[in-house]
């Protein structure tokens, strides 16, 4: 059975995090280890949002990849703010409108695949510089502070685990049912594994693809509204980081970028192994050139353990 688990790549991920942690506290000797974890948890789960998003997308096969999430994440934060404008009490209004934006991004990014025929890739990376035009016009640069019930929501804790985590969580669990329990999630593994035997079998793969890049949107949507309120409000580079971050969770998460492959557990662990590296290396006193070097060679070395672990088994 131990054997079996480590042959599942998304264990990798939990191994490389706890490894971090473990080295970060010896070299502080067990000084503020739980706030670290705190911390990690916090952090991650904004990663782990876009990441699940991303990781929809990336299933349905080859080529699939959704580059506007930065750009979705920022809309949304700013049109967020700007509604509500710190009146509690225009909270729900300020959601639903950042969530329709959101949504309209997803719809646009699929039409341009769709209907212009335009690879993903160049799509949705064309549909980032529109929508984060558009956010830099309707934002002007004004940074509104969020009303108080996000910004508590954003940062409350229970017995010390964030309280935005526990609700990521049974996010999670219900992505990872969905794939593996109802009609949508089943026809985007099939679509992923191939698109033209889904087809050939009736299964509606463009209504599916579409879905997916919509719910991509709309996750990075509430990635938007979230980090706003935690942050303090919205500001134009707000989603700059969470391009490569939201790739790389899903790649070390044990997600097959070929398509077909889901896995939302390698999500977290990938998550939380991202944060607590860059903690690790801060910690250490490392230079920012020689961090970056370290966390490229750290992460390649976790994706060859676990696709060597997927080859072997």
């Amino acid at each position: 059975m131990i054997r079996k688990m480590f042959g599942e790549a998304w264990v990798w991920s939990f191994i490389a995090a706890l490894a971090v942690w473990l080295a970060t506290i010896a070299f502080t000797r067990g000084q503020g280890a739980g706030e670290i974890m705190t911390a990690a948890l916090s952090f991650a789960t904004f990663t782990i949002i876009v990441g699940l998003g991303q990781m929809m997308v990336i299933t349905t096969g080859p080529g699939n990849v959704d580059l506007s999430i930065p750009a979705t994440i920022t809309l949304s934060g700013v049109v967020a703010m700007k509604v509500m404008d710190t009146d509690s009490a225009r909270l729900l209004i300020g959601i639903a409108a950042a969530l329709s934006a959101s949504l309209a991004v997803g719809v646009f990014n699929y039409g341009l695949i769709r209907l212009l025929r335009i690879p993903p890739i160049i799509a949705t990376l064309s549909s980032a510089f529109l929508v984060l035009s558009t956010a830099i016009s309707y934002g002007r640069g004004i940074r509104i502070k969020p009303p108080p019930p996000l910004a508590d929501f954003a940062t409350t804790r229970v017995f010390g685990i964030p309280l935005a985590a526990v609700l990521v969580l049974l996010l999670s669990i219900v992505l990872a049912v969905m794939l593996r329990r109802t009609v949508y999630g089943r026809t985007v593994l099939a679509v992923g594994q191939n698109a033209r035997a889904a087809w050939l079998a009736g299964l509606k793969v463009d209504a599916t693809r579409f879905a997916t890049y919509v719910l991509s949107a709309l996750l990075a949507g509430v990635c938007g509204i979230m980090l706003s309120g935690f942050s303090g409000g919205a500001a134009l580079n707000m989603g700059e980081e969470f391009l490569l971050a939201s790739i790389a969770v899903v790649v070390i998460g044990g997600t097959s970028v070929a398509g077909g492959r889901a896995n939302v557990p390698g999500i977290w662990g990938a998550a939380l192994f991202m944060y607590l590296l860059v903690t690790m290396l801060n910690t250490f006193g490392a230079s920012a050139g020689i961090r970056l070097i370290l966390t490229g060679l750290i992460i390649i070395a976790v994706i060859a353990a676990a696709g060597g672990e997927r080859e072997a088994r």
